[in-house]
């Protein structure tokens, strides 16, 4: 059972990726990165590690969703600022890129990488006590640095609204 379960969260995880590159519309790619969100929290459950997973839909579902909605929401883009979407290029370079990504991966499943024997797991890698100590001792200034370039670019989002509308 618990495999039919990480088959269906994982093929739930790429499917709403793939939904989150192809939509035009900002705000259905937003919402699809949330349902990507949250199937990487059910997929941390399945692991047993139920506060990193609900690290991930506090912070990434929730607090990081919150703010790319506030940016995109900001920028108030209109359907007729899309154009045409003539890249050809682009697209041809980027197919290329997946196809090559496919083969790597199909590569790996089938076990041509050489294998290597695995590292216990530490247990202590979803203890809030040994996460919290790491976060605000040891990694105390990336962690404001962070908040800083998050302060930032929010700030930015609105001055680049607030020129678009006095043009």
């Amino acid at each position: 059972m618990g495999q039919v379960i990480f088959y269906i969260l994982a093929a739930l995880v790429i499917a709403a990726a793939l939904m989150v590159v192809t939509r035009k519309n900002a705000v259905h790619s937003a919402v699809y990165l949330v349902v990507a969100m949250c199937a990487i929290a059910g997929l941390f459950v399945q692991l047993g590690s139920v506060f990193i997973a609900a690290l991930q839909i506090i912070v990434y579902a929730g607090a990081i969703m919150v703010l790319f909605l506030f940016v995109i929401m900001m920028l108030n883009l209109k359907k007729d600022e899309f154009g045409f979407d003539s890249r050809i290029f682009q697209r041809l370079f980027a197919f290329i890129l997946g196809g090559i990504f496919l083969i790597q991966i199909v590569l790996t499943a089938t076990k041509f990488v050489p294998y290597r024997a695995g590292r216990p797991i530490d247990m202590s890698i979803g203890d809030i006590k040994a996460i919290s100590e790491k976060l605000f001792y040891v990694y105390l200034y990336p962690f404001e640095i962070i908040g800083v370039l998050l302060l930032a670019a929010i700030i930015g989002a609105v001055v680049i609204a607030r020129r678009k509308e006095e043009n």
